[in-house]
């Protein structure tokens, strides 16, 4: 006998709009721990061969073990949501979950929760009304209040207690964890926080803590907190692990605790892609408290919710042969239209004065070449035409810029000290992406030897090593390695790369008597970095670092040799034109050893000679044009 369907429907009038609601009503896997549904386990051997996104899930109520297929999400930011899932095992057969955000004429939200439910046998038709119409109502009603609060007031989940079990002695550990935090340089209101948070947090913030949304919520510097959450590993509050990205549906495929367990080729089963891992996107680092302090569980309780891609806009489920219209607001910028079963997409730019309406076809044919403009209000009409249901997906292209990745971290100089056995397998390469190298070296360190003798020179030269280690700390960037008396450098942008070398150089030209005044030479070039493991230790190795270590061979001395790449930055570019950081960048070709049929434009940046015209430098340009 089939049964009636059941239907509730539940509406609140909230404070806040409903784009600020959004990033936590539309977090279903917040929203259901937050209502106590049980975890949830994907039944792996199922799941895998499901179309566009399908999931088969199973947990366990009083014992009763409950499994079914779920539809993928559909949704419309920040607007709607909704699911449909078919029950396999249960007294339930089907349900739908729909939710709706309507801004309201004088501010605030209009929310509406509707839930359908068709029991499967007698126990389902008396346990829906029990569980879904009585007991779930209420904490869906607490939970939808609890954020409404939070979203008004203009904070964040990171802002919210949690249910707080900390281990036998955690609190002394606490209190002894945050005095060593202190006194290995930890900022006072930052380490309070950090220590705060371990031990008060919520427990689903507390799986996967991102440092610059860290930040970004406690209005601070990022690296200043990323630091901070490198020494707190170190001193043993928390763990950090390595989360491999899909550079489609972005999701964390993979985490690791260490580089060395890191595989080159990922395979992600959502989007049922092969990708190869790089550090400057699909490798990001996040923390946890330490078992010692707290216990956390990395538990699931909605595995495909919107806020799993939060980049993604809207998407849609489309029958063979149907169409449906989507009405959107969105953010200036570019985006890009695909479906999860066919190859590219159709790319979109959302400008003022774009068409309000338009058109877009999945077939087999492939999507056009040219890119749309839409207007920020637009009706979409997605058309399948292709003899397959097709999940339209509208997702943002700019990357987040709240990950703190691999490149990021590698670069820095705390990550380099507290970290120096972290490095890859051996010979496992991995694209860094873009990075700034710097090369330095001593003008005349052999005849320095020669005049003052080994051991007084050698002290000269680990005094030039700290003074150089100080200007790269302070602008953000790591010294790789050391060989002989030259320096391998590396930084996140190359203004910072070219303000570390040239305060360097000019401690180290006027250094403090009696001190002895000792000339670097200098080379700066930007470009995409392979990472390597040589000598058990990071590196980084490709034409990008052959072409700085060629540059710093030009460089005659208290002067930086800088290419293209570098000197046409924005922020290079500012730094040579404004006048009163005393430079020059003056330009010329030349070859590099090793790359001898191609001439590179080139710049010698020096300082301007008191009493000088620009064009004339303190130091004495050589002229060569090739590295000795």
């Amino acid at each position: 006998m089939r049964l009636s369907e059941l239907h509730y429907r539940w509406e609140w009038r909230l404070k806040a709009s409903p784009q600020e609601l959004w990033p936590l009503v539309s977090d279903t896997n917040r929203f259901n721990h937050d209502t106590r549904v049980p975890a949830v386990q994907p039944v792996l051997a199922d799941s895998g061969s499901l179309p566009n996104a399908r999931r088969r899930l199973r947990f366990s109520v009083f014992g009763l073990p409950v499994e079914w297929e779920e539809e993928p999400f559909e949704w419309v930011r920040p607007y709607r949501f909704g699911v449909i899932r078919r029950y396999l095992k249960g007294p339930v057969a089907k349900m739908r979950v729909l939710a709706n955000l309507a801004a309201m004429p004088n501010g605030g939200t209009q929310l509406v929760y509707q839930v359908w439910a068709r029991p499967r046998s007698l126990l389902g038709l008396i346990a829906i009304p029990a569980q879904i119409g009585w007991l779930s109502a209420r904490r869906f009603s607490a939970a939808f209040l609890r954020y409404d609060a939070l979203a008004a007031g203009g904070h964040t989940m990171l802002d919210a207690p949690g249910r707080v079990a900390l281990v036998p002695g955690a609190r002394a550990r606490l209190a002894k964890l945050e005095q060593d935090l202190l006194a290995r340089g930890g900022q006072p209101d930052l380490v309070d926080r950090l220590v705060d948070l371990v031990g008060h947090g919520d427990e689903l913030t507390l799986t996967r803590l991102r440092p610059y949304v860290l930040a970004d919520c406690w209005n601070a510097d990022r690296i200043k907190v990323l630091e901070l959450c490198l020494l707190a590993t170190r001193a043993g509050l928390l763990d950090l692990q390595w989360n491999l990205l899909c550079p489609l549906c972005r999701g964390a495929k993979q985490s690791h605790s260490s580089l060395g367990d890191i595989q080159p080729q990922v395979h992600c089963d959502t989007c049922k892609i092969d990708f190869t891992v790089n550090f400057d996107r699909l490798v990001e680092l996040t923390f946890r408290p330490n078992a010692a302090v707290r216990r956390v569980q990395a538990r699931e309780f909605c595995i495909a919710g919107p806020q799993v891609t939060p980049h993604v806009v809207a998407q849609k489920l489309v029958q063979r042969g149907e169409q449906t219209v989507l009405v959107l607001t969105l953010e200036p910028g570019r985006y890009r239209l695909r479906t999860l079963a066919l190859p590219s997409g159709q790319l979109l730019h959302v400008v003022a004065g774009g068409m309000a309406e338009a058109t877009l076809r999945a077939s087999g044919g492939g999507w056009p070449h040219e890119e749309l403009s839409l207007a920020p209000m637009t009706a979409l009409r997605l058309e399948n035409a292709t003899e397959d249901e097709q999940l339209f997906i509208l997702e943002r292209l700019a990357w987040t810029d709240q990950a703190a990745t691999a490149a990021e971290v590698t670069a820095l100089q705390v990550f380099r000290d507290l970290f120096s056995k972290e490095a890859l397998r051996p010979g496992d390469q991995i694209s860094v992406g873009s990075l700034t190298i710097l090369f330095t070296d001593i003008c005349g360190s052999t005849r320095l030897y020669q005049e003052i003798g080994d051991p007084p020179a050698f002290g000269l030269v680990m005094d030039h090593f700290k003074v150089l280690r100080e200007a790269i700390v302070l602008e953000g960037g790591s010294m790789v390695k050391t060989v002989g008396d030259a320096v391998m450098a590396v930084f996140p942008r190359p203004v910072a790369a070219l303000r570390a070398v040239l305060g360097a150089q000019r401690r180290l030209a006027s250094p403090p008597s009696p001190g002895r005044p000792l000339l670097l030479r200098a080379g700066v070039h930007q470009g995409h970095c392979i990472a390597v493991t040589l000598n058990e230790r990071l590196d980084y190795f490709g034409a990008t670092v052959n072409i700085a270590a060629r540059l710093e061979g030009l460089s005659a001395g208290g002067d930086v040799i800088i290419s293209a790449a570098i000197r046409t930055d924005p922020e290079v570019e500012e730094l040579v034109a404004t006048g009163d950081v005393g430079i020059v960048a003056e330009p010329f070709e030349a070859a590099l050893k090793g790359f001898e049929e191609e001439r590179f434009q080139l710049w010698r940046v020096a300082p301007i000679a008191q009493g000088s015209g620009p064009s004339e430098l303190k130091v004495q340009q050589s002229g060569k044009e090739t590295p000795q």
